[in-house]
């Protein structure tokens, strides 16, 4: 605790008009969103990584945007560091009464659904009309769009909103990508981007008919690319743009070969 009162002195310090940092001073809750961002990434590459000393130093760099955003929330009289320490605690409380108090679950499915439940109460979701629609609008608001793409379509089929099978699924997928391929032929940027928008949904539909995590494939696409990108680096002797097509299309198949065999 004598090390977070530390962190919370250092960044009224900052924040301090008599001698702070004029950068700090510039930042507002909106102007720090792509810094939240970032830092909750890195602490996940650190963790996919392994690296204990990352990780660490990670957090704290998360545990900054925290304490930021409370100091700034503090100076207009909004809230403060300690409103945001005790309500994640009473919502933790709220949530596990199988811990706190005398609910008896079995097993995590039992958890999961106390845990929506209670939080669609504390919402006051039970009684509003489009309640459904409500929580989906929320993944959209609050996650990434990969992310809330994958949840509101588990949610969606949950009730019912489903393919009888998979076929139903990849007809769909077709029917969206000649959509696409239409709209970049004839339609306006705001019909081609709403398109794309739809295949990509579509193929959200595939992945978890086929119980693949969409955000792990496209973050195992561009580890393999920049990879194969190192290797060509480590092949040529003079800049990238220097290379034709056919000549980088062969230096791009060298290195999948020569990394495919390193994993052997």
């Amino acid at each position: 605790m004598d090390a977070l009162k530390e962190l919370i002195a250092v960044v009224a310090k900052l924040r301090s008009p008599d001698g702070g940092c004029p950068w700090d001073l510039a930042q507002t809750p909106q102007s720090l969103i792509p810094y939240v961002i970032e830092e909750a990434y890195e602490v996940v590459d650190a963790i996919r990584e392994g690296d204990r000393e990352g990780i660490k130093e990670e957090l704290g760099d998360l545990l900054l945007q925290v304490v930021l955003q409370a100091q700034i929330a503090g100076e207009s009289g909004d809230f403060n560091l300690e409103d945001v320490v005790r309500g994640i605690s009473q919502k933790l409380i709220r949530r596990h009464p199988h811990v706190f108090g005398d609910v008896s679950v079995d097993g995590v499915d039992e958890v999961r659904q106390n845990w929506e439940a209670i939080k669609a109460q504390e919402k006051g979701e039970i009684s509003e009309k489009h309640q459904f629609s409500a929580k989906l609008a929320r993944y959209y608001r609050t996650l990434p769009p990969l992310m809330a793409a994958m949840k509101i379509s588990q949610k969606a089929a949950a009730v019912g909103f489903e393919w009888d099978n998979v076929d139903g699924v990849w007809a769909k997928f077709h029917e969206e990508l000649g959509e696409f391929q239409q709209a970049l032929a004839e339609e306006t940027p705001e019909r081609q981007q709403a398109e794309l928008g739809d295949l990509l949904f579509a193929i959200m539909q595939l992945a978890r008919w086929h119980n693949i995590d969409p955000s792990a494939a496209l973050q195992g696409t561009n580890q393999r690319f920049v990879q194969r990108l190192q290797k060509i680096e480590a092949l040529v002797d003079r800049p990238l743009t220097d290379y034709s097509l056919d000549e980088f299309e062969t230096l791009w198949q060298q290195a999948k070969a020569q990394i495919a065999k390193e994993q052997l």
